[in-house]
């Protein structure tokens, strides 16, 4: 049975905390001791305030489920404590000096870093593009204006370029083509669109190279606690912690 360490205690850190099956929860961590101390009393884990505590508990995975800046302040802290640890904020790691520090902390700790594949599909697959050639990615997400912090009445192009770019104007808006660019080990283009239409975010990925053609569609649900998170996302997260130990590995 996986032991986690749960960093950060909203939205999907209760969805997490909710469905132990095949690990459990053995202590949390929130900037805002009120989320970590609520989610106790529903969990039964204990609460931590201090993260030099927390991350002393006897479990074997941090899970961070708080934002692309806990990544940062925190994330080389678990490695260093020889904890390994799932990233759901991917975004922190377009910054390529942070992600390679944290890359080779956790080789020379001989830990590991894990990725879910989040509010998307096809990750998986995509990881064939670190042996076979791919020539381009496009990410196309369309979400609501108010998302996006726009006022705008019909379908608009907010931002048109690299991922790496997107980061600047959109920063809550990148974890999904930072997991394509990883995953591939190539550039994205990203295209993102608000429209006034549509009440769900909606990812459309095209891909192309030596291996063919390929195009996916993900329109995602909300959370049913909290609309501007993904529930796709959170169940990402549920499905890797599961499978963490499972002689069987299905995919790449």
């Amino acid at each position: 049975m996986v032991r986690i360490g749960l960093l950060g205690c909203g939205n999907v850190g209760r969805i997490i905390a909710s469905h132990q099956d095949g690990f459990t929860v053995e202590a949390l961590f929130d900037r805002l001791p009120d989320h970590a101390d609520e989610l106790s009393r529903i969990c039964g884990a204990p609460a931590f305030r201090d993260f030099e505590e927390f991350i002393a508990q006897d479990f074997d995975i941090c899970v961070e489920a708080a934002s692309v800046l806990a990544v940062r302040e925190y994330a080389p802290g678990v490695l260093e404590h020889d904890k390994n640890i799932l990233i759901l904020s991917v975004g922190a790691l377009s910054d390529p000096l942070f992600r390679n520090a944290l890359v080779r902390t956790a080789g020379e700790r001989k830990r590991r870093i894990h990725i879910p594949s989040g509010a998307i599909m096809g990750l998986d697959n995509l990881k064939t593009g670190q042996i076979s050639r791919i020539d381009s990615i496009l990410l196309r997400t369309t979400k609501s204006p108010e998302s996006l912090n726009m006022q705008v009445d019909t379908r608009t192009l907010a931002f048109r370029g690299k991922a790496n770019e997107c980061i600047k104007q959109f920063p809550k808006n990148i974890n999904v083509s930072v997991a394509l660019a990883l995953a591939a080990d190539h550039e994205v283009d990203v295209e993102l669109w608000a429209d006034p239409d549509v009440d769900r975010n909606i990812h459309e990925i095209f891909v192309s190279g030596e291996f063919g053609e390929a195009t996916i569609r993900i329109v995602n649900h909300p959370s049913p606690d909290n609309p501007s998170t993904s529930y796709l996302a959170a169940l990402s997260v549920l499905s890797l912690l599961k499978n963490l130990d499972n002689p069987l590995v299905i995919g790449s």
